[in-house]
């Protein structure tokens, strides 16, 4: 299950290198997720991340630090190219992309042995077109590929179809193709159009590679809230709730 890093993890270059340090006495190949870009989640519920671009850089430059030459899976900041169109300037998408860019040419630079996915959002957002000019705007030719369905419902079987269709647009676009990292950890029942903690949710596939292109994996953690809403009205995003956890156990 995956690691989340943001602006609530204290020292973080110590705090990644702790966490990789562990899975690699174990022989586990550690799963991370960066989730601290200024403007996260554009106001919604998971509001917050870096104050300035300049801060993120400084914060990213840092983790990618802590991994070193451990290997490691990194899936960068969830929805942040599905949720470009929040921004009303060119000036502020294209800080961004540029972010985005940063991240991944600092974890390739420091952590050489990462294999670095940059986020899709999911089936049901971004048209494949569009995202295909995203992740390409945001350097993913030097990635190992994208993530799909973080903290989200969709089944395996949609995302994988829309996986292909964003691949089509790459190759179509831009001449290559990229792998694919899909959050399994709540969609064992699929969507039912509701992303805020539905009812009826379950856990699905536990990590592990369906392919070499195609690695299944629980990038949420089955039980943490996605925001005071749905089920769990009071629990605020991100908090772990045993009642959530335990519906998605039940599939209620």
């Amino acid at each position: 299950m995956a690691r989340w890093f943001g602006n609530w993890s204290g020292d973080t270059r110590k705090a990644v290198e702790a966490f990789v340090d562990a899975a690699d006495e174990v022989h586990q190949m550690p799963i991370l997720v960066t989730y601290n870009i200024p403007d996260r989640d554009c106001g919604g519920d998971s509001a917050g991340g870096a104050a300035s671009a300049s801060s993120y850089r400084d914060w990213i430059n840092a983790l990618s630090r802590g991994i070193g030459g451990k290997k490691a899976i990194v899936v960068i900041e969830p929805d942040s190219l599905a949720q470009l169109g929040c921004f009303k300037t060119d000036e502020r998408r294209n800080t961004r992309l540029d972010l985005l860019h940063y991240a991944v040419s600092q974890l390739r630079h420091n952590a050489p042995a990462a294999d670095i996915y940059l986020d899709a959002g999911n089936a049901h957002w971004i048209a494949a077109d569009v995202m295909a000019q995203r992740l390409h705007a945001a350097d993913i030719s030097d990635a190992k590929g994208f993530s799909l369905n973080v903290s989200n419902f969709y089944n395996t079987d949609r995302s994988l179809a829309y996986a292909n269709a964003v691949n089509v647009e790459l190759g179509k676009l831009f001449g290559y193709r990229k792998s694919v990292i899909i959050d399994t950890s709540r969609n064992g029942n699929g969507s039912i159009g509701q992303w805020c903690n539905p009812a009826g949710s379950k856990i699905g596939i536990r990590t592990g590679y369906v392919s070499n292109d195609v690695l299944l994996a629980w990038i949420k953690a089955p039980g943490n809230s996605d925001g005071a809403c749905g089920i769990a009205p009071t629990i605020r995003a991100g908090v772990f709730s045993p009642e959530l956890a335990n519906r998605l156990i039940d599939g209620r």
